[in-house]
């Protein structure tokens, strides 16, 4: 039988560190660990910070500036200008040919929603905004909800138990843990409250990247995943549906995702770092 590479290697002539002997250990008794790469150092993490202070300021912005009547476009070009103004740069513009600065995902759409001049905010809709900040290099990524003006008891509850589930998942990853721990814990808050959760998304690793290992799938997936240890960064984003789990692509666009039976779907994002008395949201 062929013997497993390791993943966990040190550089050649390094002495372990307890750190490493202990991640070491835990590759040796079968726990899934993750590349040296995911685990920021501290000058890292300081950047990351920095990023992040520009994208939650982003979604601070919006909530004085989100109204009824807007259109989307005029949401992008908000993000767009406190983006280059703070000296940072939108990740999404261009980003494997998407063609705008954020992510705007109204009532069945779940996510990666185009914004454009012909779609304005109506009263009742909900809506999520995504953003993502590029500076120095660093990467941050969070997304909110927004309700406008007075919509249904129903879409009301899902916005809320929405956010409850990222919180309840971020509650779940503990340090030494498991990322598979997130999702059980997500999906059983949602089905406790009649909902279902996207499978076909995740979140993921992000700061030196846009997007990188782990995938945080949002359900149980039966499997314990890949170790959470302190210095990895990633992002919780689970994707809450009214109706089916089940969703697919807009042909007419090839990025925009709408739930399958086109009832209502809500997600809150945040990005985290794994510190040794558990997660830190970084930008929210």
């Amino acid at each position: 039988m062929m013997k497993k590479r390791k993943v966990w290697k040190l550089p050649k002539g390094q002495t372990p560190t307890a750190f490493d002997l202990k991640i070491m250990a835990l590759e040796d008794a079968g726990h899934q660990v993750p590349p040296r790469r995911l685990i920021l150092n501290e000058e890292q993490i300081a950047g990351v910070r920095r990023s992040a202070v520009v994208n939650t300021g982003i979604l601070d912005m919006l909530e004085e500036k989100i109204r009824e009547g807007m259109t989307t476009e005029e949401i992008d070009k908000l993000v767009y200008d406190y983006t280059i103004a703070h000296g940072a740069i939108p990740a999404p513009l261009h980003y494997e040919g998407f063609p705008k600065s954020c992510c705007t995902s109204i009532n069945e759409v779940v996510c990666h929603g185009i914004p454009n001049d012909c779609e304005e905010l109506l009263e009742g809709d909900i809506i999520n905004v995504d953003v993502s900040t590029i500076l120095d290099g660093y990467y941050s990524d969070a997304s909110r909800m927004f309700v406008i003006g007075r919509t249904s008891p129903a879409k009301a509850k899902l916005v809320k138990v929405a956010k409850e589930c990222l919180d309840i998942g971020a509650a779940a990853a503990k340090p030494w843990g498991h990322v598979g721990d997130i999702g059980k814990a997500i999906e059983r808050h949602a089905h406790k409250n009649g909902f279902s959760v996207v499978r076909d998304l995740c979140g993921h690793g992000v700061g030196l990247k846009f997007h990188d290992d782990p995938d945080v799938d949002h359900y149980d997936t039966g499997e314990d995943g890949m170790l959470l240890v302190p210095g990895m960064m990633f992002t919780i984003e689970p994707m809450i549906n009214m109706g089916t789990w089940e969703v697919f692509i807009d042909e007419a666009d090839d990025w925009t995702v709408v739930t399958e039976d086109e009832l209502p779907s809500a997600q809150w994002e945040h990005t985290f770092l794994m510190t040794e008395n558990g997660l830190e949201a970084i930008s929210w």
